[in-house]
Parts: structure tokens; sequence; C-alpha cells
């Protein structure tokens, strides 16, 4: 199944504060949160496009996260360990730097039989307390376009950052209906995290569908860059390894909505992934 990548027409902070507010206008949804950690997601859906939006406090400095998500070649240490993602090559091309991205299923699988993306990536604006950092492809398999992933981050105080994930693309009839029977078939099971009713016992009912769809991929990218984040204090020879387990970990927190592979499953795939793509590197 296609993983769908980034944001279409998505409005956002701009400035330190403008996030800043925005991180005081969901202190009720932070503090008060299902996700086991200060984390509020919204999707939205319209007839062409999908959208995703995860905004978080994580316990980092803010010096900290804006250097570690500066970079391209950070931004693949980080989409690597997204299941569905089997390699990632930063370089420079004639606009600026590119991330060339495969995306496939959720086994190995050869990169010959993934997609490729081209992502543009450049630092928006970077200051001493906000970051802007902005992935975009212009089209992507089966008539989707605009892809885009935005990240915000903003200093709260000298221990905290309130970070913001958008996640979006566009889509077509064939790009809808080839979504559509995956649900009706392999992801017949599949919710979202967003509530929309209770059962008879109070249980929640989650979202289905294509928002499930956008809400799953946008908390596993979100979990990607929480647990780079959380694994820099490791030394560099066992940092990629913390990765792996960090983001491991962090998704079996939902398992109702990520659990995908067993531990050991995910770890050995992505091994030989982030092998071969650091062999795929070494050999420019």
């Amino acid at each position: 199944m296609l993983v769908a990548l980034l944001v279409a027409g998505h409005t956002h902070a701009q400035d330190a504060e403008a996030l800043k507010a925005r991180h005081a206008a969901l202190a009720e949804q932070l503090s008060e949160t299902p996700f086991k950690r200060p984390l509020h997601l919204e999707s939205r859906q319209t007839a062409d496009a999908l959208q995703g939006d995860i905004y978080a406090v994580i316990e980092q400095p803010f010096a900290l996260v804006s250097m570690a998500l500066q970079g391209s070649t950070h931004w693949c240490d980080i989409l690597i360990l997204h299941l569905n993602v089997k390699n990632c090559r930063a370089s420079a091309g004639p606009g600026g730097e590119v991330l060339r991205l495969h995306i496939g299923r959720k086994f190995e699988q050869a990169l010959a039989d993934a997609y490729l993306f081209e992502f543009t990536y450049r630092v928006v604006t970077a200051t001493p307390e906000f970051l802007q950092v902005l992935l975009e492809a212009r089209d992507g398999p089966l008539g989707t376009r605009s892809y885009r992933i935005a990240l915000e981050a903003v200093a709260l105080d000298n221990r905290r950052s309130f970070l913001h994930l958008s996640y979006s693309y566009a889509y077509g009839v064939a790009a809808r209906m080839a979504t559509q029977s995956y649900l009706a078939t392999l992801g017949r099971n599949k919710v979202g995290f967003s509530i929309v009713g209770r059962t008879a016992s109070g249980q929640p009912v989650y979202i289905e569908g294509m928002r499930g769809v956008i809400e799953r991929n946008t908390m596993r990218y979100y979990l990607a860059i929480e647990a780079y984040l959380n694994a820099l204090p490791e030394p560099p020879l066992t940092r990629q390894e913390k990765r792996l387990q960090l983001w491991y970990d962090a998704v079996e927190h939902y398992p109702a909505q990520l659990h995908e592979r067993e531990r050991e499953q995910y770890l050995t795939m992505k091994r030989k992934e982030i092998q071969r793509q650091q062999a795929d590197a070494a050999s420019e």
C-alpha cells in the first residue's frame, strides 16, 4: 500500500509567537491527552486531499532540536525508521537539496519494487527560538501530487520544545480507488486515532477510512522524529540501534492503530535497509 506523505494547502505558524499561541490554545488537549505523551492530533479530508497535523511537547531544549532537525541527511536517518520507507538518499540538486525516498510495503522489498519520491528539502526559517523545515514532492504514483512534510519547532523554556508536524497530499480517482480497495481487504480492520463515537459499553469508536490512513502515518512520522531526538544522548556507534528500539516501543503504545510486525521482524528488516542505505551512500 502506498504510504502517502505530506501536506497541501496548510497554514503554518510562520513565527515563534504564533506557534507559542497555538501551544497555549491547546493547553487542555495536551494535558488531558489519550496518547501517553503531551500530544494532540488533528486530521481532515476534502474531495481531493488528506492532511494530518500533530502538535506535541518534547522534553528537549530547542537548541538541540533545531540543530538535529536541520540537514537533509538527518532527515534520512529519521524517515528510514518508518516501516514503509525502504531507502533515503540525500543529494544536491539544481534547486537545492533533494531526498530520494523509496516507499513500499511493510516487509523486506527490493528498491525496484518500491515507489520513488523526490522531495526538495529546505530550511524556511531558523532563528534562536523558531525552526521551520519543508519537504515537498510534486508528483507521486497513481496520480497523487503535492506531497509535503512541514515541521515547525519553538522553544518553550530552557528544557522543552513545542513541535508541529504537518503531513498531507492530494489525490485523484485512481489513488482513491486503490486506497479504498486496500481498506476493504488488507486494511479492513485498520483504524485511526480520532474518536467518532462510543459503543454501548462506553468503549471508543475510532475513525476509519482514508482519514485513518493519514492519522496513522502522521503518527508514525512524528514518532520517528521523537525517537531520533531522544536517541541523541547515545554514543554515535549505538545511536541508530537506539532509534530503532525507541520507535518500535513508541508505536507499540498504540497497537490498535500501529502494530504491524513483531519486534525482531521490524529490527531485522530495518537493519538490512539501513545497511543498504549506507552502502548506497558510500558508493557515491
